[in-house]
């Protein structure tokens, strides 16, 4: 039976649709909601029909640029743990996900279309960000540099505490700090 699910893009059009994206995340992240979709495309280097070809609606756009985003955020842990010792990939990872909840929260007034239009982009994010950071934490534990009784989910709460209490470009500084006192937190303590 031939496949009859969707055909992979061409090169150029996966370029095409990840540049769209990228200027889709900056303009609802900077301009609000109201950014018009030819400013999108033109930021993006293509016509306004590569960008309907790709997302036939605003909220399509919307919906895809944040789940681009969170995609980005998960997928870079088994990345991180090739590059880095598992506690150095986890405080990296804590970072990029600060900054994603700082681009997440700039995107908010335009994430509230895309629900109110019907469709829920944060449907899957707990669990996926919950197995990228259980898959950190399990490595680290193994390699004897956090602690083994950490749940994934306390730490993500943990995470999103230090995003909303440092939430401001200017507190970015701060951020990394309360990330630092975090990872103290998680560190493996012989005898204690």
């Amino acid at each position: 039976m031939p496949d009859t699910g969707p055909r992979p893009l061409r090169a150029d059009a996966q370029r095409n649709r990840q540049r769209l994206l990228d200027a889709a995340v900056r303009a609802f992240s900077q301009r609000g909601p109201d950014v018009t979709l030819e400013s999108v495309a033109r930021d993006a280097g293509v016509g306004i029909g590569t960008l309907y070809r790709h997302f036939p609606t605003r909220e399509a756009l919307v919906e895809a640029a944040y789940r681009n985003e969170l995609a980005k955020l998960c997928d870079a842990a088994p990345d991180l743990l090739e590059e880095l010792p598992p506690d150095e990939a986890i405080r990296t990872w804590m970072d990029r996900f600060v900054d994603y909840l700082a681009t997440k929260r700039g995107m908010a007034d335009a994430l509230r279309l895309v629900i109110a239009a019907g469709s829920n982009p944060y449907a899957q994010s707990r669990d996926l960000l919950l197995g990228a950071l259980g898959l950190l934490l399990e490595a680290a534990a193994q390699a004897g540099t956090v602690r083994g009784d950490v749940a994934a989910a306390d730490v993500l709460a943990s995470l999103s505490g230090v995003s909303l209490a440092a939430g401001e470009p200017a507190q970015r500084d701060q951020a990394g700090r309360l990330l630092d006192l975090l990872m103290d937190g998680l560190r493996f303590r012989a005898g204690g």
